[in-house]
């Protein structure tokens, strides 16, 4: 005879008779029961989150049950729910067998609660509760893994933004993205936008340093008609216009000392008012900025308020340049290569000793210099296997060549290319100091440099 499985329940219930008689008969039946008088004092079981089973009063003296259900949520408690009303039962997929969330319950009772029900409900440790658990968090994997789909590579490095961002896009903190120029910070942004709970409200994106005081500040606020010249009719900023939804402030570091202050007041209060405007406007957004500088470094030079810092930077996320994840560079070439065909519709292919060498190339531009490079590559490359001799003259002559870690043997020209290149960027494109390098004459070099299509 099989043991019953444990299933981890969270009781919250208000009515102190019924709480008592589940406390009592939940252990029975091999659930493990942990019980809540009082919604105010949920957080503090919230530490693990792992409960099979979340019964859920919506009438707890001292919380609204709808609060109570967003705490659950924001605390990454994912259990099935079983939601307790003075109310008629009502059938799967209507209004009252949903969440304050709209998310659809897993079973709904109602007063008075029977110790027979909970037992039909939970059945066997809780396996058809389990079942539907699974099928939820397949639900939840498939989302996450096309949010985060655009978000390309394998390295350790690159996961560990990934779970960063599936770790935090359920809290509406501020997110502050540090990372150079080209290495994806947009689509950190919209993934934690596509896995929070505002994924059906708007995502807006303003790049800060696009625009002078004036017009940022109208971008940012809206105006009223009037209040400027050219100001032909009103128009809502964008932090109406992302209410309720997430706000990404790109380049945060170029908005002046005066834009800062502005921007900081809508932080503290929510609150905006359009230029020329009288008329406050609330507004519920999630700011996730985002810049290529070190903005520690700009408060010590007075040219970022540090207390705006404090509240953009209450969750730090930092995403890696691509030469420290060059174990990307594959699979990013091989993305592109099909994002970007021939004519016809052909994919072109990467020859290992082309593959060796933009996988050692630094890429100060990170994956937008990657992807136009290899759009590049696609268009002027004259066959159907992309070569060394295909790549730019940047990628070719910045090369440090080792052969050992080419996989695939060199032909001796393709060697005696890349090592009078070598010579080449070393002398700083001289020729006579190049040729003496290689044991060569000039007239030798110029005649080598032709033939193999250098460009100096």
């Amino acid at each position: 005879m099989h043991e019953p499985k444990s299933v981890q329940v969270l009781l919250v219930e208000g009515e102190r008779p019924a709480r008592i008689l589940l406390e009592r008969a939940l252990p029975h039946q091999g659930q493990v029961c942990v019980a809540l008088k009082a919604g105010d004092a949920l957080p503090s079981l919230l530490a693990d989150p792992g409960y099979d089973v979340m019964q859920l009063d919506l009438q707890v003296p001292g919380s609204e049950g709808d609060e109570s259900l967003r705490m659950l949520r924001g605390s990454g408690a994912d259990g099935e729910m079983i939601l307790v009303a003075y109310e008629e039962p009502c059938e799967p997929g209507s209004a009252s067998f949903q969440t304050p969330e709209g998310e659809e319950a897993y079973d709904f009772l109602t007063r008075p609660i029977r110790p027979a029900e909970i037992k039909e409900m939970m059945g066997d440790g809780g396996s058809a509760l389990s079942a539907a658990k699974s099928r939820a968090a397949a639900g939840r994997s498939a989302a996450e893994k096309g949010a985060l789909a655009a978000i390309l590579g394998s390295s350790p490095a690159i996961l560990f933004v990934l779970q960063t961002v599936k770790r935090i896009a359920a809290s509406s903190a501020s997110v502050l993205i540090y990372g150079e120029t080209g290495t994806g910070k947009t689509l950190v942004a919209r993934a934690l936008h596509e896995l929070s709970e505002r994924k059906d409200k708007p995502f807006v994106v303003v790049n800060c340093s696009a625009f002078q005081d004036q017009l940022l500040e109208s971008e940012l606020f809206g105006h009223e008609k009037g209040s400027f010249t050219g100001a032909v009719a009103a128009k809502p900023g964008l932090f109406e216009v992302a209410d309720g939804g997430t706000l990404f402030l790109d380049e945060v570091a170029e908005m002046s000392p005066a834009m800062q202050a502005k921007v900081l007041q809508v932080l503290d209060n929510g609150l905006i008012r359009r230029v020329g405007g009288t008329k406050v406007h609330q507004t519920n957004v999630r700011i996730v900025s985002a810049s290529n500088k070190n903005l520690a470094e700009q408060v010590q030079g007075d040219e970022f308020r540090k207390d705006l810092l404090f509240r953009l930077n209450v969750v730090r996320l930092e995403v890696p340049p691509l030469r420290e994840r060059k174990e990307d560079v594959a699979e990013l070439v091989d993305h592109f290569l099909r994002r970007f065909p021939a004519s016809g519709g052909q994919v072109k292919t990467v020859s290992p000793a082309a593959l060796h060498l933009l996988k050692e190339y630094d890429w100060p531009g990170n994956v937008r210099e990657l992807a136009n490079a290899v759009e590049g590559l696609v268009l002027l490359s004259p066959g159907d296997l992309i070569t060394p001799q295909d790549l730019p003259p940047s990628i070719q002559s910045a090369q440090v060549f080792e052969l050992e870690s080419v996989e695939t043997p060199l032909p001796m020209s393709e060697i005696e290319r890349l090592h009078i290149g070598r010579a080449l960027q070393y002398t700083e494109g001289k020729k006579a100091p190049a040729a003496r390098l290689l044991g060569i004459d000039v007239k030798t070099l110029n005649n080598k440099i032709k033939g193999y299509g250098i460009q100096l």
